[in-house]
């Protein structure tokens, strides 16, 4: 098997992690991991964590392929899911093989986010739509960071959290609102 992303670098075996063998890329350092595999190996060590909120995954990043790959074993599209709306890294997966690929630095980065044990959430619609709300959420607020400035947006956030669970929030906000 080539590697998908150098394209003329045959894979080796590899360990990521002790007992869990993938296929791994000596110059990108990319490895191509079974789920079967994976998750008999998840199972075996024992997951320790809840699955972690997407919003402690900011700040984190590793080195992304931007383009899309072909499955070193079966040549088809591999699908790109985020893993986090805050960061730009996206896990490779070929959903006819059920095989992930892992740039360079993505399993550290997993592992640093005790994702390493929880990969699959990544591949699914609800870890997605919450990527999707929070990326939302973020360009929302940059966007009123920008008209408010950082004091008065502070401010507003105050108000909103204080509004959110107040009795009559209704009648504050109709106040608020009526000229």
């Amino acid at each position: 098997m080539q590697c998908p992303k150098c394209r003329n670098v045959d894979l080796k075996p590899t360990k990521l992690d002790e007992g869990l063998s993938a296929m791994g890329c000596n110059q990108c350092q990319g490895a191509f991991v079974s789920l079967l595999y994976y998750r008999d190996w998840a199972e075996r060590s024992g997951s320790v964590h809840d699955a972690p909120e997407v919003e402690l995954l900011k700040g984190f990043d590793s080195e992304d392929t931007p383009t899309a790959l072909s499955c070193p074993k079966c040549l088809k599209l591999m699908q790109k899911f985020r893993i986090s709306g805050c960061s730009n890294n996206r896990l490779d997966l070929c959903t006819s093989c059920d095989e992930a690929w892992l740039d360079g630095g993505e399993w550290e980065l997993l592992k640093a986010l005790e994702l390493s044990k929880e990969m699959p959430l990544v591949f699914t619609e609800r870890w997605q739509k919450k990527v999707r709300e929070q990326i939302s959420e973020d360009t929302r607020r940059q966007r009123f960071l920008t008209i408010l400035g950082k004091e008065d947006l502070e401010k507003a956030d105050e108000f909103r959290e204080w509004i959110k669970t107040h009795p009559k929030r209704h009648d504050i906000i109709f106040y608020v609102n009526h000229e």
